[in-house]
């Protein structure tokens, strides 16, 4: 089947502008999706379409299909491959788009800026030894997880469809193909700059952080060190997003620099999984056998990643390299701080706290501790504590948890608000669902191994909410069986 260049979805409203693609040539490689059998979109989100001002209505099911599959180009796309590196569990890697093309860069009608990307779409200059395709399973995943996260109020990228390709992906076993379209603010990675700084012309890292200070940044231009503010700034969003992960329980999985967004978005869902019962040290990830990547490590490591960042802009922090060490080891140094602010204010919500105490870091250690001495499900936990903001509904039947029950009362009584506050306050961030582990697995089996989606749209549905109390959705509140339990979690490349 040829590619075909243009088609009747020029009136789903698209706007290309491709920044992107035109900058020096050596940042992408010009390169279009490769073709698939038989496309069928199997999942599609009408409210983001809705936001981005396209009207996906406008299309037959078919001319649907052919465009998110790749078969089709939209008006005023300039499909290319990005080039980045990374370190990839500490180890660093030439990389790329080796299954993903970048369609261009959509203006919204409000003139926001998001790239449109197709993951899975055919080999590419940067495929290495793979075969540019995605299974559906990974794909769906990524679906579900990120619109779930946005669903929590946690920066993601969005998933806008996914489209089967009746092609068919060789990993352990033959697997059914599929191409996800990925919405983002754009894929500029850590990676990215560690791939400019390796073209041994400081030029191509000047040129790059430019591009990111006017795309994402544009106050830092008349900054007296933009390159600098550049890195704070990234070491903010970074901090604040992390902290958002674990107050959530998330796990990424795989933090290498490639999947660390310079935008500060959630980006690249592998093997990535909400916590259960509490547990510092969970890991999830089948390829992170020495937990580099658990829970409890993913500030630090973030904090890595962003070290590996600062070390591609000294040459524009100043031109005597100590200087610019020692600018960049201060800020660098500053992340744990940062974080734990961003941290510590989201468990005090949590936890209806609306002042401040010196003795609130321990009040919330101690809870941490005992719901990881009983096992207690992290999300549940905090949801239940809702109903124990007033007194008379104890449920927690244990002589650790009533003593510490005992100063969490003491501490909201001593706040200036009305208890109703605190109440409201906790409802808005303690989610009653997460996209648990189990009902996320059984729901990816039907789709890829049986062709039924219902437990898929039940399951979007369910997340798309997540801080509701709708009755219709309890049942994804329940915590796995021991036989249900999740305990790895795969790539998928």
């Amino acid at each position: 089947m040829k590619l075909q260049k243009e088609h009747a979805n020029d009136r789903v409203g698209w706007r290309f502008d491709n920044s992107y693609a035109r900058l020096p040539d050596y940042f992408f490689a010009q390169m279009s999706p490769v073709p698939v059998r038989a496309p069928q979109t199997v999942i599609l989100n009408p409210v983001l379409a809705e936001s981005l001002g396209l009207d996906i209505g406008a299309l037959t099911a078919e001319e649907v299909a052919l465009l998110f599959s790749g078969n089709v180009m939209p008006q005023g796309a300039q499909p290319i491959a990005q080039a980045y590196a990374g370190h990839q569990f500490g180890h660093f890697t030439m990389l790329g788009d080796g299954r993903a093309i970048l369609l261009g860069e959509h203006l919204t009608p409000t003139n926001e800026r998001f790239d449109i990307q197709l993951k899975g779409s055919g080999q590419t200059p940067f495929s290495r030894r793979g075969d540019g395709r995605a299974a559906l399973a990974p794909m769906l995943r990524e679906y579900i997880i990120s619109e779930a996260m946005h669903g929590l109020g946690i920066p993601s990228t969005r998933s806008l469809a996914v489209a089967t390709t009746g092609e068919q992906v060789m990993r352990e076993t033959l697997l059914p193909g599929a191409i996800l379209t990925r919405v983002a603010a754009s894929h500029l990675r850590v990676g990215t700059f560690e791939y400019a700084a390796g073209q041994s012309d400081v030029n191509a890292i000047r040129i790059l952080a430019d591009y990111t200070i006017q795309r994402h940044y544009s106050d830092l231009k008349d900054a007296t060190n933009p390159y600098l503010s550049l890195l704070n700034r990234v070491i903010e969003r970074q901090a604040a997003l992390i902290a958002k992960w674990l107050l959530s329980g998330f796990i990424h999985g795989v933090m290498n620099t490639d999947n660390m967004s310079i935008s500060g978005e959630t980006i690249d869902y592998g093997p990535c999984a909400f916590m259960d019962a509490y547990n510092p040290n969970t890991v999830f990830s089948s390829i992170d056998q020495n937990g580099r990547y658990r829970y409890s490590n993913q500030p630090l490591m973030a904090q890595w990643n962003l070290a590996r960042l600062a070390e591609t802009l000294l040459p524009m922090i100043d031109p005597v390299q100590e200087k610019a060490v020692t600018l960049a080891e201060e800020a660098i140094h500053a992340f744990p701080e940062i974080y734990q602010s961003e941290w510590m204010a989201g468990m005090r919500k949590k936890l209806g706290l609306i002042t401040e105490e010196a003795n609130d870091p321990e009040l919330i250690t101690d809870l941490l501790t005992w719901m990881y001495q009983h096992q207690a499900d992290y999300t549940n936990t905090f949801r239940a504590l809702i109903s124990e903001a007033f007194p008379g509904g104890n449920m927690f039947q244990d002589a650790g948890f009533e003593a510490w029950y005992v100063r969490w009362q003491a501490r909201l009584a001593r706040q200036p608000e009305p208890k109703e506050i605190s109440l409201r306050l906790m409802q808005v961030n303690n989610p009653a669902i997460i996209p648990r582990n189990h009902r996320v697995e059984e729901a990816l089996s039907a789709a890829s191994e049986q062709g039924d989606y219902t437990l898929i749209q039940q399951l979007i549905a369910a997340v798309a909410n997540p801080y509701a109390d709708v009755a219709e959705y309890y049942e994804y509140r329940t915590p796995p069986a021991p036989s249900e339990r999740v305990y790895q979690t795969f790539c998928g490349t």
